[in-house]
């Protein structure tokens, strides 16, 4: 199946979300920051999605959204924002920097793995 990078500053979070891809049958890639999943990223490995947090110390979900996007092996891979965060402000801001979708923490195992078949047709 796909490989998916998970950015989150929560440990709990990172590792209840790559357990959860795991057991869809995907493999994951974690950082806990912005600047860790980009410097994962420039080792070159290529995830077929991002999943990340919006609320981080250091760059937030839409600037890390906004970098990946500007990367052209990163511009068509979709990119979700995996957040507690319901205000709508939050949504147009990452929707402007390119995210695809928006997941609300604590995420439904069924609504993720639908999305997942939507996104990642070909796993």
């Amino acid at each position: 199946m796909a490989l998916i990078l998970i950015v989150d500053d929560s440990p709990t979070v990172l590792m209840s979300m790559d357990a959860l891809l795991k057991r869809f049958g995907h493999t994951t890639l974690t950082a806990d920051s912005a600047e860790d999943a980009v410097a994962k990223l420039r080792t070159g490995v290529q995830p077929k999605m991002v999943i990340t947090d919006f609320h981080m110390p250091g760059k937030n979900g839409a600037q890390l959204i906004g970098f990946l996007r500007q990367q052209p092996q990163f511009r068509f891979i979709p990119m979700l924002v995996l957040t507690t965060d319901t205000q709508q402000e939050r949504r147009d801001q990452a929707k402007q920097a390119g995210a695809t979708g928006w997941l609300t923490k604590p995420v439904d195992h069924q609504q993720l793995d639908t999305v997942l078949k939507k996104l990642l047709p070909n796993g």
